[in-house]
């Protein structure tokens, strides 16, 4: 799947938390209904079998409870995409990224193939099972973490015995340090912790720009790998370096011309809004540009990173260029060219803040935004819960107002078309359901603190929470699909100025 991921390390947080977020973005033409949900370990399987490769993975007797974001229907397989666990451990899985012909060549993607003809037949193929992908690995891997770098060992583990049927860019997150793993054609893979002063912005392709084995074969500090990943590249010259550095882009990313119109460009927009001055981003002496392809992997921001920049971020359509396809500007020939962050056909958009300065109860909030992200708020919820607000959870495939995923889809269409006339509607509304659910994530957290809330009823009192939080969110959606459905159907094509006499 298309998605736009940014990493945070603590250092360069605002509030010293590490953050993860990313999209979930459909393919061209498919959209998919999500739901947020809390998973218990009794409803946890302990016999996993993919949909979409068929593998049959058996899984530990002892998971832990999780927070996931599943498609409302379940016909494709379970997509969970990102939560936390109750030891506040998080993931983000996954971020499709790209390869070339040398590494799918040398280790081919392990994809499921149909039987052919019938047995007892002469030319009777039997199936083959595929990898493990996208669909899986959140919930084969979420419940048994308790790191962020065991979760990059353990998936690591999986990848090597199973493989994979697709290149995937997964996250991995606690309250000190987030990993970024690559997987390397069908088997391989590899890893790089986040530097804490720094950002990541991983668009669909592959990012690490550099890799030290030293490290990655000894204290495993900053690096990890696949067992055999040395042997691999020299047996296959993958290695593409002059001066001896490894450059894990160069030997295992892609760096096509569609890479100039769907992924470095995002990358490129978001470091710009990141560092404005560091670089010169326009022009004929620009360091950079869209179609870069040396864009460094992480970068230390010129300021702390917040919630809200995060979220404009991903929300982004390249507003205050010449690519942006809401501009009104009639002469541009280049607006709506390079594939935006913001699309039409993001399915949601998850935060994951792990606060290092809060009781372990109430340390992570999974912050959520369902829908375009260019007409949408996003909304903090605590993680140590039994139940979602059913506001959040009750997505099905009916069209309804009575879930958050659906109603914002409603938003989104109507906005779209009338952009200029409903901009304001959706500022005051992203304003306004921000404040307002951080203003309360504020008052609880003191309210935890003053009344030392035990651990038994830190579930009941986050719920509590959760649901004023969604309640009020439920207003104020509604209160935005009223104003712009009211915009839109005064600007129907077969409106008359002439009224009734």
């Amino acid at each position: 799947m298309g998605c736009t991921t940014i990493l945070v390390g603590k250092n360069a947080s605002f509030d010293g938390s590490t953050l993860v977020a990313r999209t979930e973005d459909s393919p061209s033409g498919v959209f998919k209904a999500k739901k947020f949900i809390n998973v218990s370990p009794e409803e946890q399987p302990r016999k996993y079998k993919s949909v979409i490769s068929k593998v049959e993975i058996d899984l530990p007797d002892n998971p832990l409870r999780y927070t996931a974001v599943p498609n409302a229907i379940l016909d494709n397989g379970i997509w969970g995409q990102c939560g936390v666990n109750e030891l506040n451990v998080s993931m983000s899985a996954t971020e499709t990224i790209t390869s070339n012909e040398r590494v799918l060549g040398a280790d081919p993607l392990v994809e499921y193939k149909a039987a052919v003809g019938n047995i007892g037949e002469e030319r009777y193929i039997p199936e083959q099972f595929g990898g493990i992908g996208e669909e899986d690995i959140y919930t084969i891997v979420m419940p048994y973490i308790r790191s962020a770098k065991e979760g990059v060992t353990f998936l690591g583990n999986l990848l090597e015995k199973y493989g994979t049927y697709e290149m995937n860019g997964i996250a991995f997150q606690d309250e000190n340090e987030i990993w970024w793993l690559e997987t390397v054609g069908g088997h391989h893979w590899i890893a790089r912790r986040v530097p804490d002063d720094a950002y990541v912005i991983m668009p669909n392709q592959l990012g690490i720009d550099e890799f030290d084995f030293e490290d990655a074969f000894g204290a495993k500090k900053e690096f990890m790998c696949s067992s055999d990943l040395k042997e691999f590249i020299k047996e296959y010259h993958l290695d593409l370096s002059l001066d001896g550095k490894f450059n894990p882009r160069y030997a295992f990313g892609s760096h096509s011309d569609a890479d100039h119109t769907y992924n470095t460009p995002r990358a490129w927009i978001l470091q710009r809004y990141f560092n404005p001055t560091t670089n010169t981003w326009d022009g004929i002496n620009a360091d950079y540009r869209p179609n870069s392809d040396n864009l460094p992997w992480a970068r230390i921001p010129e300021k702390k990173i917040t919630i809200e920049d995060i979220k404009y971020a991903l929300s982004h359509h390249y507003q205050g260029t010449e690519y942006d396809m809401y501009s009104k500007d009639i002469h541009s020939v280049k607006k709506g060219t390079l594939r935006p962050i913001g699309i039409n056909r993001t399915n949601f958009l998850g935060l994951v803040q792990i606060r290092p300065y809060m009781p372990d109860e109430i340390k992570s909030i999974q912050w959520l935004a369902v829908g375009s992200c260019v007409f949408n708020a996003i909304v903090p919820f605590y993680t140590n819960i039994n139940n979602t607000p059913n506001y959040l959870a009750n997505t099905t495939n009916l069209v309804t107002t009575e879930n958050f995923y659906w109603t914002n889809r409603l938003i989104a269409a109507l906005c779209d078309s009338h952009f200029s006339q409903t901009a304001s509607h959706v500022e005051r509304y992203q304003l306004k359901v921000q404040s307002d659910s951080t203003a309360l994530i504020n008052k609880f957290d003191k309210k935890f603190k003053e009344e030392k809330i035990s651990s038994t009823d830190a579930k009941n009192f986050c719920e509590t929470a959760n649901d004023e939080i969604a309640k009020k969110l439920k207003v104020e959606t509604d209160d935005l699909l009223d104003k712009a459905l009211f915009t839109a159907s005064c600007e129907m094509k077969n409106k008359f100025a002439r009224s009734d006499a």
